[in-house]
C-alpha cells in the first residue's frame, strides 16, 4: 500500500519510532495487526504502468510483425533491449551462468540475458533485462515511443500524439481518482 513517512522518533528507552501516513483504508489491519509484531518492509513507491498503454504496446508489436514477417516476440524483445534503466549487469561464475539464465527467462518474454566476457577468471557478466511488466511509467513511454518510430519508419500509421501522451497519463489519472475515492472512505 502506498504511504509517506511524516516523522521519525527515538524515544528514551532507545527504541525508534516510526509515523506514516497511509492513502487505503487501514482500520481492519489495525484491528487485526496491532500488539502483535508484524513483518515490515518499506521502500520507495513506483507508479506502474498503465494497462492500456501495455495493450497498446502489444498493437505496436504486433503491425510491426504482420509488416515484417518477424515474430512479435522477436519484436518485442529487441525493443526492450533498446531501453535505458531496464537491466542490470551482473558478475558470477562460470558454472552457474545456465541456471541464472533459465532461472531470469522464466519470468516472461521480455526477461532476457545477455553474457560479456568478464575479466575475472572463471567468471561471465550477465546482463538482465526486465520484461515491461515491471516497467515504470516512464520506461513503458520510452517503449511505446521506440515502437512508434519502428512502426512509422515501415509506413505503419499509429496514433496521433496527443492519444498517446493521453494514453501514458491514463495511469496517473486513474491515480489520482482513486486517492479520491479513498480519502472519501477515510472516518
Amino acid at each position: 500500500m502506498k504511504a509517506r513517512i511524516v516523522d521519525f522518533l527515538l524515544t528514551l528507552d532507545g527504541k525508534q519510532r516510526l509515523t506514516i501516513e497511509l492513502d487505503a483504508d487501514f482500520r481492519s489491519e489495525f484491528d487485526e495487526l496491532h500488539d502483535v509484531d508484524v513483518d515490515v518492509t518499506i521502500k520507495k513507491h513506483r507508479e506502474k504502468r498503465s494497462l492500456d498503454a501495455n495493450a497498446y504496446c502489444w498493437v505496436l508489436v504486433d503491425k510491426i510483425a504482420v509488416k515484417t514477417g518477424r515474430s512479435k516476440s522477436e519484436i518485442y524483445r529487441n525493443a526492450i533491449r533498446e531501453i535505458g534503466g531496464v537491466s542490470d549487469v551482473v558478475c558470477i561464475q562460470n558454472k552457474a551462468v545456465k541456471t541464472m539464465k533459465e532461472i531470469w527467462t522464466r519470468n516472461g518474454i521480455g526477461w532476457q540475458v545477455e553474457e560479456l566476457e568478464s575479466k575475472i577468471p572463471g567468471c561471465t557478466n550477465l546482463i538482465l533485462y526486465k520484461g515491461s511488466s515491471v516497467f515504470e511509467t516512464r520506461q513503458m513511454s520510452a517503449l511505446i515511443d521506440s515502437l512508434i518510430q519502428d512502426a512509422q519508419a515501415i509506413g505503419i500509421e499509429t496514433r496521433p500524439q496527443e492519444e498517446i501522451e493521453s494514453l501514458l497519463k491514463e495511469y496517473d489519472n486513474a491515480k489520482q481518482s482513486n486517492s479520491t475515492r479513498q480519502t472519501d472512505k477515510r472516518p
